[in-house]
């Protein structure tokens, strides 16, 4: 599905981002991508050495019943992997620093009233942060992972980050957050692979056993999927108050924390909108312990702004006048024309329709074309709707 309507056009020209003969460090998370990722850097004749984060103290147990991509099996998969493939395999300790800069930011930004997305945490802070980081310091040139994004040589020489060749399985929103320094160390093997079913046959036929292991979808320190249960056992989980816009009590929830911008499952009101309509979670106050309810359009946000910006390389000649984009703030979402400024410290973002659900925590990130400029993690909007 095309994005925002527009047409697909690469603003780099087509050059091979990637010198020949590198010290490749291959992160390697059990899963298929990352596997075929590994073996084609090994095909491009570079150096390879694989390397699978334990990024949890308590990996004891299998897939059976978890759906998260940090079991013990899932370091199996990938050193068997390995071994195909013929390359050195390492496990890497970042149990600690996970903890601290994905877990324990997901659970404050909760905490917050805020909605977070931990993946571009663990993108930002552990693969391309403390991973590149070692990898550098050891004499790697390049961390490679399976992510669908794709890197090309700008006008200038400058690399440039774009959307993969596969809208569906484009990874590029979850990669935003790098900056030009981390692109330069950056190997997307998988980028120009048109479909995800090409990925999986040219694993079986490497004799990959991983070629049929299905994807995680969940957050991956919560493999039941039961954010709720997590949330409550380090927040707490006190009855409150569910209000509409005029502050009418409308219902009771079991713990403010667990919930999120543009909800509506889950909500159990006890009296319903005089249109019949449904409800969907407005915002959340946790230091209140309430939650606000209202109708879909309630949700459409005119302006969105945020601080902790950074840009995948250089910032817009316009950015202080404003610049035309596309953003898009999820990562199965699509990206929607707007118009971007940098004012006193913050990004401030303009769509030029009114964008749903857009929430404090998330991401925004934004493009020209297929380009990511760089993102800003949201800190406030604008409603487009008159209480």
């Amino acid at each position: 599905m095309a994005r925002s309507g527009h047409v697909r056009v690469r603003t780099g020209c087509s050059s091979a981002p990637y010198a020949e003969g590198m010290r490749v460090l291959a992160a390697m998370s059990g899963g298929v991508d990352s596997a075929v990722a590994a073996a084609r850097a090994v095909d491009a004749g570079h150096e390879v050495v694989g390397v699978h984060l334990a990024l949890s103290r308590q990996r004891s147990s299998l897939r059976t019943g978890s759906r998260g991509c940090c079991t013990v099996e899932d370091a199996m998969d990938a050193r068997r992997a390995a071994t195909r493939l013929g390359i050195p395999f390492y496990v890497w300790d970042f149990s600690e620093r996970f903890r601290d800069d994905v877990i324990e930011d997901f659970v404050a930004e909760y905490a917050a009233g805020r909605t977070p997305n931990p993946c571009m945490r663990c993108n930002e802070r552990i693969k391309f942060a403390a991973v590149l980081e070692r990898a550098l310091a050891l004499g790697f040139d390049a961390v490679a992972t399976g992510h669908y994004a794709s890197l090309v040589i700008g006008p200038e020489g400058e690399r440039e980050l774009h959307r993969a060749a596969e809208d569906a399985k484009d990874q590029s929103y979850v990669l935003g957050v790098l900056t030009a320094e981390q692109l330069a160390h950056a190997y997307f093997p998988l980028g120009s692979t048109p479909s995800k079913a090409l990925v999986r046959a040219e694993a079986e036929r490497r004799g990959l056993t991983v070629a049929h292991k299905p994807d995680s979808y969940d957050i991956c320190f919560i493999p039941d999927g039961d954010t709720r249960g997590f949330l409550a056992e380090r927040l707490g989980a006190d009855d409150g108050p569910i209000l509409d816009r005029t502050g009418a009590r409308v219902g009771t929830h079991r713990g403010a924390a667990a919930f999120t911008v543009g909800q509506r499952k889950g909500l159990e009101l006890g009296v319903p909108a005089s249109d019949g309509r449904p409800r969907f979670v407005l915002s959340i106050h946790p230091k209140r312990n309430e939650v606000v309810v209202g109708p879909r359009e309630a949700l459409e946000v005119a302006e969105l702004a945020g601080q902790r910006v950074t840009w995948t390389g250089r910032v817009p000649a316009d950015a202080d006048a404003g610049f035309p984009c596309d953003v898009q703030v999820r990562a199965h979402g699509d990206a929607v024309p707007a118009r971007a400024a940098v004012r006193g410290g913050e990004l401030v973002i303009h769509p030029v329709a009114p964008l749903g659900g857009a929430a404090p925590g998330q991401t925004a990130v934004l493009y020209a074309g297929t380009r990511v400029l760089g993102q800003c993690t949201i800190d406030r909007t604008v409603s487009a709707a008159p209480v």
